[in-house]
């Protein structure tokens, strides 16, 4: 049998632009706005760590992380923010089966791994504070150390606070029956984009 595609099967002059319906890489525009996000944001991220990288390579000194932050709050929080990506990534594959209640279960579960690390966050900079962590300043010799901590884990904690919130809507209109296995994937995406570049944090700042 002798099949047409779908290029021949256009009348001449046409395209497959022309209906308005096809996307670029056949995908939604919304997943394709997120995709552009997330190249974006990420480009971001990894300017603030060139930035450090530059800058702890230009000081004489630099102080040992593992005496200046409790090191197993810190891989505890790197545990449950990893946890929670793959709680999302159960969501996802729920809403595509169209099992309501695990999507919100899942999501609810990823909600909570977002809260616990937020939590464990604040007590890290309150601890980093109360030890005479400034902005401007610090004990340990290097003012710019503390300065980049306070500008790469609030930012990235500021990205996880956006993400807890979208994916508190997410788990209402979820409950609701408002949301489709789309708008789940978009929330994940997200979400798993926030996960990567704590691990890269994570690495670069408190290990190296």
């Amino acid at each position: 049998m002798t099949t047409t595609s779908t290029t021949e099967a256009m009348p001449t002059g046409t395209s497959r632009w022309d209906g308005g319906d096809a996307t670029p890489f056949d995908m939604s525009w919304q997943k394709l706005m997120m995709w552009i996000f997330i190249v974006g944001d990420g480009l971001l991220f990894a300017a603030f760590l060139a930035g450090y990288g530059f800058l702890r390579l230009a000081a004489d000194t630099w102080p040992d992380q593992a005496k200046v932050f409790d090191m197993s709050l810190i891989t505890i929080m790197t545990f449950v923010l990893i946890s929670s990506s793959v709680s999302m990534a159960c969501a996802v594959q729920a809403a595509k089966i169209e099992d309501k209640k695990a999507v919100v279960r899942f999501l609810l579960l990823t909600v909570l791994g977002g809260a616990i690390f937020l939590g464990m966050q604040a007590f890290e900079w309150a601890g980093f504070i109360a030890d005479g962590g400034r902005l401007d300043g610090n004990p340990w010799g290097v003012p710019d150390f503390s300065a980049l901590f306070f500008m790469m884990t609030g930012f990235h904690g500021t990205h996880v606070l956006i993400g807890v919130v979208i994916l508190l809507i997410t788990t209402l209109r979820a409950k609701a029956g408002k949301t489709t296995a789309g708008g789940v994937e978009l929330a994940g995406l997200y979400w798993h984009f926030v996960d990567l570049v704590w691990v890269f944090i994570f690495g670069c700042f408190y290990l190296i």
